[in-house]
Parts: structure tokens; C-alpha cells; sequence
């Protein structure tokens, strides 16, 4: 990639000083460690909407469904005025190209699940969307969103981050000019990567490529993203990489020595019972590709999905 991801997120999150009470909520791992990936589109709905800092905190109130926005000591009413930001705010947003966006949780704005709804006994039940997220969302529905407290779970932290870097690619496909050997070749490098999250969709993603040509290019583009980031929205779990793992020892059968095969029968084996991270099969995998020069292997995505640098898949 020739450029930075570009990611939208909530501004306190970076640092910015745009909290009720004037204070931030700086999340160092965003913006030293990814952030020296992807470029930040900072937005706060409070600040923008046209509060000021401080201010008189909110909280949601009412119908989980359909939630009003209130200040929590005066009880103003604050719903029509986000929402018709929000709305005016989703559609500016896309012409920012954004490959992902990551909410402040909890938030009565951008809070992206488990948000506190007030019941009208004053009780609380985390059960509500941020009023901007849920507008985002549905203007967005198949870009990954994420909260950044979500993001300190670990399998989390790499799906959210390995969908964005996925988004990315395609959108360079895009750029190309929808060029149907740019699908092929999208989808073949992809392919290992898809079958850790999805055979099904591996499957159903092959066949529309196959099809491609007598389809029009239009609709088999839309159809293929939906069905891509529908996969990659399903976790990788250990059971599906060791398939994959599996799957890719198999380019090998004829190359490797019997001492190398028991080596990495064992290594795979030591992952499954999650004795090892996942880094420690793909590196001895990535070795094995560069030694026997396997040039289809060489090309997947699913060996480097992301920068080593970010350690997504250094956890047990």
C-alpha cells in the first residue's frame, strides 16, 4: 500500500480534550501503535453538534428501540438535534473513503453497543446504541466498526484490524478501474485468508468469480464485497486456522524432509492446544515458502495479513 488506511474515530480517543468534563480519553495503542498505519478521521458528536466543553453530561433515556437524548441534570432534550447531525455527518463522511471507524464506548453518541438506557425509575440497563453510531452504522453497514475497549481483547484487536487492512486492498482494486483480472487476482491472494474465517463463503465468493464474465461487472463487484466482508465478520478461530495451517502444509508434501514434516506437524499440533501462538506455525511456514520458493503461497495474504510490528497474532 502506497498509503495510510484511512479510519475514523472518536476524537477523545486521540487525545483531544472534547469530554463533558473537558478531559480526553487517550488510547496509546491507537495512536502510537496503529496510528502509524492507518490516518485518523477525528469526530466528536457532542463538540460538533455544537456543545460546548464542558458541558452538562447526556445519558439516553426511554425506549432502548428509540432513545431520547437528555442532559442528565436539567433533562433537556437533545435527540432531534444529534440525530439530525448525525445524519447531515454520515453523509459527509463518505467521501472520506473511511476503511473502518472506532467508537468510545459507552458513549450516549458514539457508543457502539451496551450503551446505558435510563429506564424512567432512573435505573440503567446497557442495552442502547450511541445515537451517531447507530446512524453510522446504518449508512455504513458493511464497514468494521469497533469500540476501543473491545479492542483490547485480543482476537478482537486482529479481526477488526485485519479487516481494515482487507478494506484497503479492495478499495485499491476499486481504484484500478473494476478490472475483472483484478478480481481474480484479489481473490486468489485472498483465498487462505477467507477459509480461516469461512469455507462457506470461500466457496460462494469462488463460484461468483467464476461466473463473473457473463454477470454484469457492477452487480458481481457489489456482490463479491458483500459477501468479503461478510466473511471476514466471522471470527478466526483456532479450529479454522488449524485447517489452514493443514491446508497450506500440503503445498509442501513433496518438499519437505521427514524431519521437517514431523517439525511442523508438531508445531501446528502445539497451536491447536493453544500451547503456542499462532506467529510460531506461520513462521516456520513463511521460512518453508521462501526455501522451497512455493510461488502461489508466496502471494497470500493469509502468511502476512498486516505488519509484524502490531503482534496481532502473538496471543495464546
Amino acid at each position: 500500500m502506497n498509503e495510510k488506511i484511512r479510519i475514523g474515530i472518536s476524537s477523545c480517543l486521540l487525545g483531544e480534550n472534547v469530554r463533558f468534563d473537558g478531559g480526553h480519553k487517550l488510547d496509546r495503542f491507537l495512536r502510537d501503535t496503529l496510528g502509524q498505519y492507518v490516518e485518523y478521521v477525528g469526530v466528536c458528536p457532542e463538540v460538533e453538534c455544537g456543545f460546548t466543553v464542558p458541558r452538562e453530561p447526556m445519558r439516553l433515556v426511554g425506549d432502548p428501540v428509540a432513545p431520547k437524548l437528555l442532559t442528565v441534570r436539567t433533562g433537556q432534550d437533545h435527540t432531534e438535534r444529534m440525530k439530525t447531525w448525525a445524519l447531515r455527518r454520515v453523509k459527509e463522511l463518505e467521501k472520506e473513503e473511511l476503511c473502518g471507524y472506532i467508537f468510545k464506548s459507552g458513549s450516549p453518541s458514539s457508543g457502539m453497543e451496551r450503551v446505558k438506557v435510563y429506564d424512567s425509575n432512573g435505573v440503567p440497563s446497557k442495552v442502547g446504541v450511541g445515537l451517531f453510531a447507530q446512524a453510522f452504522m446504518d449508512h455504513f453497514p458493511l464497514l468494521p466498526v469497533e469500540e476501543e475497549g473491545r479492542l483490547h481483547d485480543s482476537p478482537l484487536r486482529e479481526n477488526f484490524i485485519e479487516r481494515i487492512f482487507v478494506l484497503k486492498r479492495w478499495r485499491d482494486v476499486l481504484a484500478s478501474g473494476r478490472k475483472l483480472s483484478s478480481l481474480v487476482d484479489f481473490h486468489t491472494r485472498h483465498k487462505l485468508l477467507i477459509m480461516s474465517h469461512s469455507n462457506k463463503h470461500l466457496k460462494d465468493m469462488g463460484a461468483l468469480v467464476a461466473k463473473a464474465k457473463g454477470l454484469p461487472k457492477e452487480g458481481v463487484f457489489q456482490e463479491y464485497f458483500e459477501l468479503l466482508m461478510g466473511s471476514l465478520k466471522l471470527r478466526a478461530t483456532v479450529n479454522k486456522h488449524t485447517n489452514v495451517l493443514m491446508h497450506v502444509m500440503g503445498y509442501f508434501k513433496r518438499a519437505l524432509t521427514a524431519d521437517e514434516k514431523k517439525e511442523l506437524l508438531e508445531v501446528i499440533e502445539n497451536y491447536h492446544q493453544q500451547y503456542v501462538p499462532l506467529i510460531v506455525p506461520i513462521t516456520l511456514l513463511n521460512h518453508y515458502v521462501r526455501k522451497y520458493e512455493q510461488p502461489y503461497l508466496k502471494e497470500q495474504y493469509y502468511l502476512n495479513p498486516h505488519p509484524v510490528e502490531l503482534q496481532l497474532r502473538n496471543h495464546v
